[in-house]
């Protein structure tokens, strides 16, 4: 998790979206679980100050890495291309049932001791991730995204939006109707997927390291799956932390647009986005546009 390694990481995912630019209008999210982790854990070595909550630190990885992508992508495209990064709170039910079950992974891997002893010491929730262990934080659903007006006029202007970084800032309303942020993190997918249909885009990609989806994954049987429909997801069975999220996010936004969405490879990014890479997610009802419900803060 070093500053170079990022970079590097970054400069790989700039190139490909360099690649579909010219012709489109793009928005970025982005995760940043590993990167909250890091600062989490920064911050609990330091003794003097209680450690910043995980919605301070979110804001914090948005920025960096936000930063990080508008210069990697800017070496890249035209000098009049304009960037812009936008901080973006994104409201939660306090009621969400994920605050009392948490599921999403941050922060680096642990063997299993090295785990344990982080899950007596600090009180961590601790699950298994792969072959090692990870803290494990509430991951309540996305409600609104507020600065959504700012993001929509940005783009309309020509303006590449990296935003909802991280699954967006998690915050929301006490019983006094003030605004304050939350311990947790929200998944980066169903975030990416709200922004998508808040802006009425035409098509969402979920690039990740595979190249798309799989019945059996990891097994002798695995099978590509080259199309699906929204409401195929019950029929698949996929890992809740991996790729769960990100066929939810697709399905969901199929299903309440009508607009089609892509779960494939990283470097597959213009194959995606030409129609021929990836697994694609439509809704059943072919043809139907609907209109996306208003969410403007």
């Amino acid at each position: 998790m070093t500053a170079e390694n990022q970079r590097a990481n970054i400069r790989t995912a700039a190139e490909r979206i360099a690649a579909i630019a010219p012709g489109n209008e793009i928005v970025i999210a982005h995760g940043n679980g590993p990167q909250v982790g890091l600062l989490a854990l920064q911050a609990a070595a330091y003794h003097d100050v209680e450690p910043y909550p995980l919605d301070v630190l979110g804001a914090q990885t948005e920025a960096m890495i936000g930063y990080v992508i508008e210069q990697e992508l800017g070496n890249l495209l035209p000098p009049d291309q304009s960037l812009a990064t936008v901080l973006t709170m994104i409201e939660v039910d306090p009621k969400d049932p994920a605050f009392s079950c948490p599921t999403k992974p941050i922060g680096p891997v642990y063997d299993r001791a090295t785990a344990e002893r982080l899950r007596v010491d600090s009180g961590w929730t601790i699950a298994a991730d792969g072959a090692g262990f990870r803290r494990v934080v509430a991951s309540p659903k996305p409600e609104r995204i507020f600065e959504i007006r700012a993001i929509r006029s940005l783009v309309e202007r020509g303006v590449i939006v990296i935003c909802a970084g991280g699954g967006g800032i998690p915050t929301m309303y006490d019983d006094r109707g003030k605004l304050h942020g939350v311990e947790a993190v929200i998944d980066k997918d169903l975030a990416a997927a709200l922004l998508a249909e808040d802006l009425h885009a035409d098509l969402l990609v979920i690039a990740t390291d595979v190249d798309g989806v799989y019945r059996g994954w990891g097994t002798s049987d695995q099978l590509h799956v080259g199309s699906m429909f929204d409401d195929e997801v019950d029929t698949l069975d996929l890992p809740p932390g991996s790729m769960g999220p990100k066929v939810e996010a697709a399905s969901r936004f199929a299903r309440r647009t009508g607009g089609e969405a892509v779960i494939g490879a990283l470097a597959d990014i213009d194959g995606i986005v030409a129609g021929n890479a990836g697994t694609r997610v439509r809704s059943r009802r072919v043809g139907a546009r609907l209109t996306p419900r208003h969410t403007d803060a």
